[in-house]
């Protein structure tokens, strides 16, 4: 049951970003992983005290997000709160890391997820991991699982998403519409600000100008993420990137969490038959809950019901 008085999509969506939080976190370890040559991005590591026999869950931000995101920091307090690892995994350039990435960060760069488990078996001798996402982060992990199908790295037992991107062109172009325009002028002014920041770091990587006329997301991937990226336009970026190609190849136990009324998040027919297809997924669609919101009446714990959900399904595993 969503809250009281915060029932409908924008309300549970905003009032997720706006309610005030505290969440108190041991001290993580900082690490910088090369996920490619040249690029690194900066993960926030919790290690039980025996970490090798421990779950680690690798979760990843969504969009403009970054480690220090509530619902990373909610999942960190949970998952270590059951005896889990948690390693809160920042996108490369996000979380005050532009300088360590030549390169932009998009919905298809889920081999950079793939080099931190893969840094985590090999560094920390790890014997099991799940993934988590949230939004864009969900498609990532959605997709790097999709792509691994059985042949992953035998240590991945599981993964878990909260209102993941799959259909990524349907739901940018929902962002467009005149009742989402509030999130998607929040998103274009973060991602303004940091092609800018990037042109600042890297003299002659980054043209501005291209930002000239960009009204909406769409835009701003048809002339800066393909662009700078290796697509041709933005169709061929969303299309190739979106988890909802390989999805019906996903082979472990994996949650994904909807909620019907999420303002912006899209899930084609095509895609909700691979989802149902699919004997690994564990679909849980909910009447009432935003994006990346699902708040509830606190019942002993925050009220956080998504992050609970989460946890509670991967520390089966």
């Amino acid at each position: 049951m969503p809250r009281r008085g915060l029932r409908g999509g924008h309300l549970q969506t905003l009032a997720s970003f706006f309610l005030p939080r505290r969440i108190t976190l041991p001290p993580a370890e900082a690490r910088l992983i090369e996920v490619e040559p040249g690029v690194q991005v900066l993960c926030h590591c919790h290690w039980q005290q025996e970490r090798q026999s421990a779950l680690t869950v690798i979760i990843v931000h969504g969009l403009e997000g970054s480690s220090e995101s509530q619902y990373m920091l909610g999942i960190a307090a949970k998952g270590l709160a059951v005896g889990m690892n948690v390693v809160r995994m920042n996108q490369r350039n996000c979380g005050g890391t532009d300088a360590l990435s030549p390169t932009l960060y998009h919905s298809g760069r889920s081999r950079d997820v793939a080099a931190v488990a893969q840094n985590l078996i090999d560094d920390d001798k790890i014997f099991r991991f799940a993934l988590a996402g949230f939004s864009m982060g969900g498609n990532l992990v959605l997709k790097l699982a999709g792509e691994w199908g059985k042949d992953g790295p035998p240590q991945f037992r599981a993964l878990a998403t909260v209102s993941p991107s799959m259909n990524l062109a349907v739901s940018a172009d929902a962002l467009h519409l005149p009742g989402n325009r509030l999130y998607e002028y929040h998103f274009m002014w973060k991602l303004r600000a940091r092609l800018r920041a990037k042109a600042r770091l890297f003299p002659g990587a980054f043209d501005t100008s291209r930002l000239r006329g960009l009204t909406s997301l769409r835009d701003f991937d048809d002339k800066i993420t393909a662009f700078y990226c290796g697509f041709d336009g933005a169709s061929d970026y969303y299309q190739r990137s979106a988890a909802a190609n390989v999805i019906d190849r996903i082979a472990v136990p994996t949650l994904i969490l909807h909620a019907a009324n999420d303002p912006f998040i899209r899930i084609l027919p095509e895609t909700r038959q691979k989802i149902l297809s699919n004997p690994s997924i564990t679909f849980v669609e909910t009447k009432d809950g935003g994006h990346c919101s699902f708040l509830a009446e606190p019942d002993d714990d925050d009220g956080r019901w998504a992050e609970r959900l989460v946890v509670e399904f991967l520390r089966g595993f």
